[in-house]
């Protein structure tokens, strides 16, 4: 990649995250694709999220991450894998929560929420190490994935301080009707992916060639 690329290794800010999916020529096109293909159904937006984990896995090992498109089916699978990590970090929380709304128990409720809100933060805590080598091990483990979060520091809530502000200017997408938010949310998704990987890849050095 040449040196004005944004890659994992340059510094964690609101500039470098908006623009890294923005940055090229085959970068906008990789978001256009993944917009329209946000309107098939469940489908669309597992390859969306297979797509971030194969952009981040080619920055991870020094290559040029666009275009990333191709082979759908192996999108697919890194998507479904992931799609069930974060499934199954947030089961628990969401169960409480609705059973403390059908039981009428709002410390239930109040529980389960608290325990989503963990599951959200923990998530990004093994994605950066799934995309490294694609292993499934790296998912399915909350205990590990909230220490990398608690070891990330200062860092991880930086990243989240970017991820808000892009999620809530997504939404801007709404005034294009459907087309200009599917855009906008592909987007959105990029920013927060490249936001997270860069401080895992930089606290872990998941980008060293070993």
């Amino acid at each position: 990649m040449g040196d004005d690329t944004i890659d994992l290794r340059h510094p964690l800010t609101l500039a470098n995250s908006f623009r890294f999916p923005l940055q090229s020529r085959d970068s906008r096109r990789d978001v256009l694709v993944g917009a329209l293909w946000l309107f098939v159904p469940v489908v669309g937006w597992l390859l969306n999220m297979g797509h971030r984990v194969r952009v981040v896995h080619r920055l991870q090992r020094g290559e040029t991450p666009w275009p990333a498109w191709h082979d759908p089916g192996e999108l697919l699978r890194h998507g479904l894998l992931t799609f069930g990590g974060m499934v199954y970090y947030g089961a628990p929380g969401v169960s409480l929560a609705a059973l403390g709304v059908y039981a009428h128990l709002p410390w239930l409720t109040a529980l389960g929420v608290v325990l989503w809100m963990l599951a959200v933060v923990a998530i990004p805590g093994f994605m950066s190490h799934y995309c490294r080598a694609y292993d499934p091990r790296e998912i399915f483990d909350p205990r590990r994935a909230l220490r990398r979060v608690i070891e990330g520091g200062g860092a991880y809530w930086r990243a989240w301080s970017i991820v808000l502000p892009a999620m809530a200017l997504s939404f801007v997408g709404l005034a294009a009707f459907g087309v200009g938010f599917a855009v906008t949310s592909v987007w959105f998704w990029q920013t927060a992916a490249f936001s997270f990987a860069t401080v895992f890849t930089q606290r872990f050095d998941l980008d060293a060639r070993t």
